[in-house]
Parts: structure tokens; C-alpha cells; sequence
């Protein structure tokens, strides 16, 4: 194969994998996805590479439809004239899918979170995960800072959850299928190193580990 493009090796690799192995296993899953999609999950997670989606929940194609930002961070809703990448993906997802389900997954190690609590230098001029993270300035208040970093930022990786939650409900149209009974919200927190699941109790506001598996160094999922 050439190298004109300098195309990254890596992927020129995997996509001859994919040809030799998965897609004549599944070819016609793939005829029958090129008609349309129907997932009746969205996963709303981190663009963080170690963290997955379909990876994690061990998704086939066109199971789950995934959108990730940094941080999984989910904006108010704001029908303006702005550009709203976040939005839009969700109102497809709603309006145009039907999902059922919305997972907003948070996770361990999160740079947008840990650039957040440093006050980390701009990256670039533009700042754009500067602006970007600055949503969450209201709820990080919020958040008590005991002393002990990594406990401290995962308290407020938790509680980002959260907040994605309750701004998911700013937007008229799921509020009125959540109210229905129509769609159902949930919180997610996955732990990297350990592989562990946490799971928000709606009624408790703690997350709660699932499955078995060794307990993860967070003693309680409370994200107050």
C-alpha cells in the first residue's frame, strides 16, 4: 500500500484487521446499518482516548450513539445563533432517534476537570478549553476542597455528572419525554485504572459500583 499520504500506519493496520476479520463477520449488520440507525441509547462521555464508549459497554455497530466532548460536558440549553455541537448531536439523538436512554459518563484522570481545578495555562491562544470548562465554575463552587487533590478532583468529576444531568433537562423536549416516562437519564463514572463501573442512584445521588471487581480506592461515590 502506499505511503503517499502518510496516513498513520496504526490505521492503515487496524482498518486491514476490520476488513479480514470483523466486517465479513458482521457484513450484514452493516448492509442492514447502511439503511439507517436505531439505537435506543446515547452515551454523552469524554473525548479522553483511554475511555471508550463502545469499548467499555462492549457495543457493536449501531448500538449506541455516542457523543463526546471534553470533560462530557453537557451546555444549557440556548437556541441563539451560535454554533452548538453538543446540542445538536443531543437533538438528533432525541428528536431524530428516539433514544430511550441517555448516559452521561464521567471518568478518572479527566485533564479537562484536572486543567479546571489547577487553573492551568492556556494551551492556546484561543483558550477554548479554558472557555469551554468554564461552565462548570457554579458547581465546582459547590464542591467543599478537603485538601487531598485526587480525592478533591474526583469529587468534582462526580459532581460534573451531575451537572450534565440537570442541564439535560434545560432542554424542553426532554424534559417533556422524561416527564412521560418516554426517556430516562443516567449517571455513569468509570474508573480507568480499575475497570470499575459506578452507576448514579437517582434517588440517592451516590454512585454506586457494579458487577464484581476489586473496590476502587473511592470509598464512597457521593459527589457532595
Amino acid at each position: 500500500m502506499s505511503d503517499t499520504f502518510n496516513f498513520p500506519k496504526r490505521l492503515t493496520a487496524g482498518y486491514q484487521d476490520f476488513l479480514a476479520g470483523r466486517f465479513p463477520a458482521e457484513r450484514n449488520r452493516f448492509r442492514q446499518l447502511a439503511e439507517g440507525q436505531s439505537p435506543e441509547i446515547m452515551v454523552i462521555g469524554c473525548c479522553d482516548s483511554r475511555v471508550a464508549p463502545e469499548l467499555i459497554f462492549d457495543a457493536g455497530p449501531g448500538e449506541i450513539f455516542v457523543l463526546r466532548n471534553v470533560a462530557n460536558l453537557v451546555p444549557p440549553y440556548e437556541p441563539d445563533s451560535h454554533y452548538h455541537g453538543t446540542s445538536s448531536a443531543i437533538e438528533f439523538a432525541v428528536n431524530g432517534l428516539n433514544v430511550k436512554h441517555i448516559v452521561v459518563m464521567g471518568h478518572a484522570s479527566c485533564g479537562g476537570i484536572r486543567s479546571y481545578y489547577d487553573d492551568a495555562e492556556p494551551l492556546a491562544k484561543g483558550d477554548f478549553i479554558g472557555k469551554w470548562m468554564s461552565q462548570i465554575e457554579e458547581t465546582a463552587r459547590k464542591v467543599d476542597r478537603t485538601g487531598q487533590r485526587q480525592d478533591d478532583l474526583r469529587r468534582l468529576e462526580l459532581r460534573v455528572v451531575e451537572h450534565s444531568l440537570k442541564n439535560l433537562m434545560t432542554f424542553p423536549y426532554i424534559r417533556q419525554r422524561v416527564e412521560r416516562g418516554e426517556l430516562q437519564l443516567h449517571g455513569a463514572y468509570f474508573g480507568v485504572a480499575t475497570g470499575l463501573l459506578f452507576i448514579r442512584d437517582p434517588h440517592s445521588g451516590e454512585f454506586v459500583p457494579f458487577g464484581e471487581g476489586p473496590a476502587d480506592d473511592l470509598a464512597t461515590g457521593r459527589a457532595a
